[in-house]
C-alpha cells in the first residue's frame, strides 16, 4: 500500500527555508564577531539576500534577535528532552545526560558565547537570562513537561522545582564553563538524581 505524505505549501516551505538560511548566517557570523558588531546588512549579505528581504521578514533587528534566540533554544531543548527520555530508568543518568548535551553544545554555540562575553546589543542577553524572560520561562516549562512525561507518577510541583533549578544551573554553568562539561553535568546530577529517586520511591 502506498503512503502519501501531505505536501507543505510552497510559500510555507520557502518561508521556512529563508528563515533557516538567515539564522544560520547569523550563527556563522557570530563565530567571528560579537552581536553588537553584527548588522542586518551583514546577515543579509551572508545569507545571499537583500537587506530589504530580511527586514520584510522580521521587521527589526530586535525581532530578528528574539526569533534567532528562540530557534537556538528550541534546538537545545529538543536535545535535552531526548537525553532525559533515553535515560528514563535512571534519574541520575538522565540529569547528567541532559546537562552534558546542553553544556557540550553551549561550549561551541555562538549565541551562548555572545552571552558569556557580555555582548548584549539590542537585549540579546535579557532574552536568555532575565528571570521573567520568555526564553528562560519556556525552557523551564518544557523541561517540566518532559519530566512529567518521563515520570508521570511524580507530583507536578516537585517536577517544576527540579526543572526550574536545572535550567538555572545549566545557564550558570554555561556562563562559567569547566574544561569538561561531563564533570559539571555529573556534579549537578549527584544533587538532583537522588532527590528524584526519593520522589519515585515514595510514590504509591
Amino acid at each position: 500500500m502506498t503512503t502519501f505524505r501531505a505536501r507543505v505549501p510552497y510559500a510555507e516551505a520557502a518561508k521556512a527555508l529563508l528563515r533557516d538560511t538567515l539564522f544560520d548566517a547569523a550563527g556563522e557570523l557570530l563565530r567571528h564577531r560579537g552581536w553588537s558588531d553584527l548588522t542586518m546588512a551583514d546577515v543579509a549579505a551572508a545569507a545571499g539576500v537583500s537587506r530589504q528581504t530580511l527586514y520584510k521578514e522580521f521587521g527589526s533587528r530586535p525581532a530578528f534577535a528574539q526569533e534567532y534566540v528562540q530557534r537556538e533554544v528550541d534546538r537545545f531543548l529538543r536535545a535535552v528532552e531526548d537525553a532525559v527520555r533515553d535515560n528514563a530508568a535512571d534519574p541520575k543518568a538522565a540529569v547528567a545526560a541532559a546537562l552534558e548535551v546542553f553544556l557540550t553544545a553551549a561550549k561551541e554555540q555562538p549565541l551562548v558565547r555572545a552571552i558569556v562575553a557580555g555582548d548584549g546589543g539590542d537585549g540579546l542577553i535579557s532574552l536568555v537570562t532575565d528571570q521573567a524572560g520568555p526564553v528562560l520561562s519556556e525552557a523551564t516549562t518544557r523541561l517540566a513537561v518532559c519530566l512529567r512525561r518521563t515520570w508521570p507518577d511524580l507530583p507536578d510541583a516537585d517536577l517544576r522545582i527540579v526543572a526550574e533549578n536545572l535550567v538555572r544551573l545549566a545557564v550558570s554553568h554555561a556562563a562559567s564553563p569547566s574544561p569538561d562539561p561531563a564533570v559539571s553535568a555529573r556534579s549537578v546530577a549527584n544533587l538532583f538524581g537522588p532527590y528524584i529517586d526519593v520522589l519515585l520511591d515514595s510514590t504509591p
